[in-house]
């Protein structure tokens, strides 16, 4: 077989397999988890879901929240991450959030644990297990997923105990919000405070570093080596707290990493991440 033929073999394979995975996965959008008016004020959002078609309602689920300085984003920039993972034998739960300024960060984590709550309640359909739940999130939505999983107050509100397996944080913001907030001094009602109001006890309230304890579920924690100074300076400081619980944390610094490249590195299939995220599950 001459050098041309090879080639084409080698593109006509690549073709038929990269259509293989996409075949591979089911799709299920707008589903809605939370309507109007839930817990008094929160709006109607909606979730994705994205499963291996062969699954079996034994495969380990990831919900993702993402980022966007609390007051932006939707689930479709995320379709890639969803598609992605389900291409690996995990069952992506993307969802959408309450946003600010309309909403503050009380009203965000509370529909962030509805969302767990319906997961819980309805993955199974998907083929995922109830059991294995994991939440990730980056940047903003890395603190709401380690805000719901430190603090089981947010699962009293709804009734139910807290299903969360597992912690995957991927350049997370907020994990101290009161040291952070404190050293701004933003204006009041300018920047985060919109968020996180200028109440200083709701700086601390929503700051997971001050909720740390042994019952917590395991961390995945990925920084960039390049990320934000408030993003590092507060996970050093989250670090330092959790090292007393989890002396040899489960932690990955990516050296030349800034902070949206530590997302976007999840478009590449082959990427290292998927791969910590794969043993992290395996090992919990």
């Amino acid at each position: 077989m001459n050098f041309f033929k090879k080639c084409l073999l080698f593109i006509i394979l690549g073709i038929v397999s990269f259509s293989c995975s996409f075949r591979a996965v089911q799709r299920s959008k707008d589903i809605t988890y939370m309507e109007k008016g839930f817990l008094g004020n929160l709006p109607e959002k909606q979730l994705n879901v994205f499963a291996p078609k062969n699954a079996d309602g034994s495969n380990d689920v990831m919900l993702f929240i993402y980022g966007g300085s609390w007051d932006s984003g939707k689930k479709e920039i995320y379709n890639f991450l969803g598609s992605r993972l389900a291409r690996k034998g995990i069952v992506a739960v993307i969802i959408d959030y309450p946003l600010s300024p309309d909403y503050q960060v009380h009203d965000m984590a509370k529909a962030a644990a509805q969302a767990v709550r319906w997961t819980e309640e309805n993955i199974k359909t998907y083929g995922g297990s109830p059991d294995k739940i994991y939440v990730s999130g980056h940047s903003a939505g890395g603190h709401l997923a380690s805000l719901i999983s430190v603090r089981d107050e947010y699962f009293d509100t709804l009734g139910v105990e807290n299903p969360i397996k597992g912690t995957i944080l991927i350049d997370a913001a907020g994990l101290d919000m009161y040291w952070f907030l404190k050293e701004m001094n933003y204006a009041p009602g300018t920047q985060y405070l919109r968020a996180f109001t200028d109440n200083p006890q709701i700086w601390k309230d929503t700051s997971p570093i001050y909720f740390l304890d042994e019952k917590d579920p395991p961390m995945l924690i990925m920084m960039g080596g390049k990320t934000l100074p408030g993003i590092e300076k507060t996970t050093e400081r989250f670090l330092e707290e959790y090292r007393k619980i989890n002396p040899e944390p489960n932690f990955h610094l990516q050296k030349g990493k800034k902070h949206k490249p530590m997302i976007v590195q999840f478009i590449y299939t082959p990427s290292k991440v998927y791969k910590w995220i794969g043993e992290f599950m395996e090992e919990n």
